[in-house]
């Protein structure tokens, strides 16, 4: 019976979102082929996210460990997985597809000589590996083959719905001492700058976005006071980063920020692959524009074929006449 090593991401201790994620992936993968899921949890602190594996199903996590790793480093995340992964010999190392995710495994696959396939969709093991991934920024679906004894693997972000599925007993916590070369201390973390508190656009449970049909930065002002009427976080199409409305911290795409919203609230944007990349994990989408063929428009669940300044306030008015 194979492993899968699976990457549970953090920052200083506190699980990211798509760890729930990477471990729902991990267990239904070895579920499906009869292998045995493991959680590799890098640095210290991360010993911490030991119940986090119980919840998702995973029996057994290693701790890696050195002085080298107080913080997040590509290279030195990599180098001690591959160390695990050399003593292991697991059939799959996994990852979901966040840039940190993507980067490590790039990393480990350097390291290994192995190849690397990023952005999966479905994993089979028949003969050879067969792996169905995005291209194109999700507009396109590639079917390959990969003839490899550990297969290097990420997920596509938000391609798997986490799943919990508590354990009877803890996670068996193995911590393990890794040596690291020194020179890696090149690519750690030494200082941050905090851009946002709270709820971020990744994480929202709901999304407003504006595209080049609000018209100006101003025009953004309602599309602001609805998102914080329903809690959520404001984002932005390409078209109005590049008018400079809005930081290219808000922007929605495939360049930018994918999100995977309870709903998403898309206000006077055309819909363009690119944007779509970013928002079509999102569970509904509402979309308003005067265009009813606008690409956004075909493919959401919900339109209003209208002006967004008539509409949005209208919509901010009745939350608020609801609430009051």
């Amino acid at each position: 019976m194979g492993e899968i090593l699976v990457l549970v991401e953090h920052d200083r201790g506190e699980a990211e979102p798509s760890a729930a994620e990477a471990l729902t992936a991990a267990r239904e993968l070895a579920a499906a082929h009869s292998m045995s899921p493991i959680a590799v949890l890098v640095g210290q602190e991360a010993a911490d996210l030991q119940g986090v594996c119980a919840e998702y199903g995973i029996p057994i996590a290693f701790c890696l460990t050195s002085p080298l790793l107080s913080d997040y480093g590509p290279e030195a995340w990599g180098q001690a997985i591959t160390e695990l992964a050399k003593e292991r010999s697991p059939s799959i190392i996994l990852a979901v597809g966040t840039d940190r995710g993507n980067e490590v495994l790039a990393h480990i696959a350097a390291r290994m000589g192995l190849p690397f396939t990023a952005n999966s969709l479905q994993i089979q093991r028949g003969d050879l590996w067969e792996v169905t991934r995005m291209q194109w920024g999700g507009s396109l679906l590639e079917d390959i083959t990969i003839d490899t004894e550990t297969l290097i693997v990420s997920y596509g972000q938000h391609a798997v719905e986490p799943g919990i599925a508590p354990l009877t007993t803890p996670t068996e916590l193995i911590t393990q001492e890794v040596d690291l070369d020194s020179n890696l201390e090149r690519t750690i973390i030494r200082d941050r700058v905090t851009l946002t508190d709270g709820v971020t656009l990744s994480t929202a449970s709901v999304v407003v976005s504006g595209g080049r049909g609000v018209g100006s930065a101003e025009g953004f002002a309602p599309l602001e006071e609805l998102a914080e009427l329903l809690g959520g976080r404001v984002g932005c199409s390409r078209a109005v980063t590049n008018n400079g409305w809005r930081s290219h911290a808000d922007q929605v795409g495939q360049t930018g920020t994918r999100i995977a919203p309870e709903i998403y609230i898309a206000c006077g944007i055309s819909g363009a692959i690119q944007h779509w990349v970013g928002a079509m994990a999102s569970k509904n989408i509402l979309a308003i524009n005067t265009d009813s063929e606008a690409n956004i428009v075909t493919k959401a669940g919900y339109a209003v074929i209208a002006d967004l300044h008539e509409v949005i306030p209208a919509v901010v008015d009745e939350v608020r006449r609801r609430r009051n």
